[in-house]
């Protein structure tokens, strides 16, 4: 039998028989046991609060110990680090959390399982639509009506 491949991505390859997510670990799944296949919108998980007071506050005691101790320049130095390192900890939680991604979920041999996720629109409907490809193919021929000619 030969393998059809609908979709072959960086992280993700989906063929006729299995939807195979390319990481660390790699993880497969059999396309004809996949059941209740569905999209959920999906928001960035948040930033935690408490490294960045953690963060905060460890540089605060950093310049308040350095002020007394250092010649103004190297004080400013270290206040300008106070401020920026908290910055740098909150400004890339903010803009990851602006974005929302979407999740493929399904039934897989009796377990609820995330298939793919990604914030990318365009390449998650590309997946989805070789996904919904690749289970339509695999369902068994629909019998006919079998009708007699009378």
């Amino acid at each position: 039998m030969s393998k059809r491949i609908y979709y072959r991505g960086p992280g993700v390859v989906v063929t006729d028989e299995l939807f195979i997510l390319r990481g660390k670990p790699l993880k497969s799944y059999a396309v004809h046991d996949l059941h209740n296949v569905g999209v959920v919108r999906s928001s960035s998980a948040p930033s935690s609060p408490a490294a960045t007071l953690a963060v905060a506050a460890g540089t605060v005691a950093a310049v308040g110990a350095g002020w007394t101790l250092l010649a103004p320049p190297t004080a400013y130095a270290i206040a300008l680090l106070a401020v920026l390192v908290p910055l740098a900890c909150v400004v890339p939680s903010l803009v990851r959390r602006s974005g929302r991604g979407w999740e493929l979920h399904a039934i897989y041999r009796g377990s609820d399982v995330v298939l793919y996720s990604d914030f990318d629109e365009r390449q998650f409907n590309q997946v989805k639509r070789a996904l919904r490809r690749a289970i339509e193919n695999a369902r068994p021929p629909g019998r006919g009506l079998d009708l007699a000619v009378a």
